[in-house]
């Protein structure tokens, strides 16, 4: 049964910038560049009839391919803080992306997400960190920019049964208008 969720691939530029923000921080664990992806709607553990009919959903989308900024750094969990992230700069052609891929989702008897999105890429992962060294490090990497990217497409990635941070499969990689795409077998997506 796999464990999927959509998401936007990060360009390899872009994760050496993110890679920077790496260290600095005693009991983090710190995500693998190679698995930085941004989620855009966990779908969970589903069986393979109801896997095939979310690609059948995901596939009607259509949508232009638009830019995206990485922009600042946050922690989620408050007074008892669990992951470091990297934020994005507001794109509204992100947020209906979503927003359409969560309607179809619940169209097809998917429960709906129960948080609020909040488009990011983890950073670090955090067990027993004091509230006061994670604000020193926001303190340092707060201003955080990246160059701005192209998103030429979004994928249905699978995550193997292990406790956060990957490994992730683009199982799937769904184009968006204005880009075209080659599958490679076994070594992800690239562009024609």
């Amino acid at each position: 049964m796999p464990r999927l969720f959509t998401g936007i691939q990060i360009p390899d530029e872009t994760r050496r910038f993110l890679s920077m923000l790496r260290g600095g921080l005693a009991g983090a664990r710190w995500a693998d560049p190679q698995n930085y992806h941004m989620t855009l709607r966990f779908i969970g553990d589903v069986d393979m009839r109801t896997a095939n009919e979310v690609v059948h959903q995901l596939s009607a989308i259509s949508r232009f391919g638009f830019d995206l900024r990485m922009s600042g750094v946050g922690v989620f969990g408050g007074n008892k803080p669990h992951t470091i992230w990297a934020g994005v700069a507001p794109s509204p052609a992100l947020m209906e992306l979503q927003a359409e891929q969560e309607r179809l989702l619940q169209r097809m008897g998917l429960r709906a997400e129960g948080r609020k999105f909040q488009p990011h890429v983890t950073i670090a992962r955090l067990r027993h960190v004091a509230v006061h060294d994670v604000a020193r490090y926001l303190d340092l990497y707060g201003d955080f920019r990246a160059p701005e990217f192209s998103v030429e497409s979004f994928a249905l990635f699978s995550a193997r049964e292990f406790e956060g941070g990957g490994p992730y499969i683009a199982e799937e990689t769904f184009p968006l208008a204005g880009f075209e795409y080659a599958h490679e077998s076994d070594y992800g997506w690239q562009t024609n």
